[in-house]
């Protein structure tokens, strides 16, 4: 595991709140969608004690070292940083808990152990782009423009066993463009996303963000049903990957004979 510490100071909060700021919080996420996040926390005065993200990985044709969007815009900020190879580590454990965190921030990372959503005093939560239950998983802003939505938005959560399941905190609709693209849905849901979940942290460290009692999933509605003959989208659909915007054609086709799986033609 590669840890990183830099000097530097973070930026002094536009806003000041005693238990704000002595709340310690840990930050997890990885890519762009993530980066919004986290400096939002910064500027509303939140103590920020470490951010986890994915290890640097060779990408390109020279397989130069990658970093992270949320590793780099953490380097800048001279925050300490975790890359942990598995999440069960035992050294990556004791250093989370030597950060001694009263809340843990999740934001497009992977699925936590219980050993590590469970360490704070305060829990962990999440920041998921949809309106949960919908769309729960990877990649739900596309799922939303694939299926033609004309609505999704944000939700905070508290983590618990399932992948994305718990109580919700708080929720934001958006409204989604007629000829919209997930990388122009991505880049407004992140802002508002940014925003909900520093009202979400604020609420919880002043007490007053209470999470409703229903659960956001349950057995009988995580099953997706697939039941379709053939499906063409209304093309071209245009997705976001790698900070680039590819046009593609979708086309959903449920097989015959012993493989009833669905295939996705891209």
């Amino acid at each position: 595991m590669i840890q990183y510490q830099l000097k530097s100071k973070q930026t002094e909060p536009t806003t000041f709140n005693m238990a704000l700021s002595l709340s310690r919080i840990v930050f997890m996420g990885t890519p762009e969608f993530a980066v919004e996040s986290l400096d939002a926390m910064i500027k509303a005065g939140f103590t920020i004690v470490g951010v986890v993200t994915a290890p640097d990985k060779p990408a390109g044709r020279g397989m130069k070292m990658n970093e992270s969007a949320v590793k780099k815009y953490a380097l800048k900020r001279g925050l300490k940083i975790l890359q942990p190879e598995k999440l069960k580590n035992e050294q990556f454990l004791s250093e989370l808990r030597s950060l001694d965190a009263d809340l843990q921030v999740v934001v497009a990372f992977r699925m936590l152990p219980e050993v590590v959503w469970n360490m704070p005093s305060k829990g962990t939560i999440n920041l998921h782009a949809s309106l949960l239950p919908q769309y729960r998983g990877a990649a739900p802003i596309n799922w939303a423009i694939i299926n033609g939505e004309k609505e999704t938005g944000v939700t905070t959560f508290k983590l618990q066993h399932e992948i994305d399941t718990g109580n919700i905190l708080l929720q934001e609709k958006i409204e989604i463009g007629d000829n919209e693209t997930a990388g122009e849905l991505h880049d407004r849901m992140k802002e508002i996303g940014a925003r909900l979940l520093v009202d979400t942290i604020k609420g919880i460290v002043e007490g007053t963000c209470r999470s409703c009692r229903s659960k956001i999933l349950n057995n009988q509605c995580s099953m997706i049903n697939f039941q379709v003959k053939t499906l063409i989208h209304h093309s071209p659909l245009t997705t976001h990957k790698s900070n680039t915007l590819r046009r593609s054609r979708l086309k959903l086709v449920k097989l015959t004979g012993k493989d009833q799986s669905t295939k996705f033609t891209i």
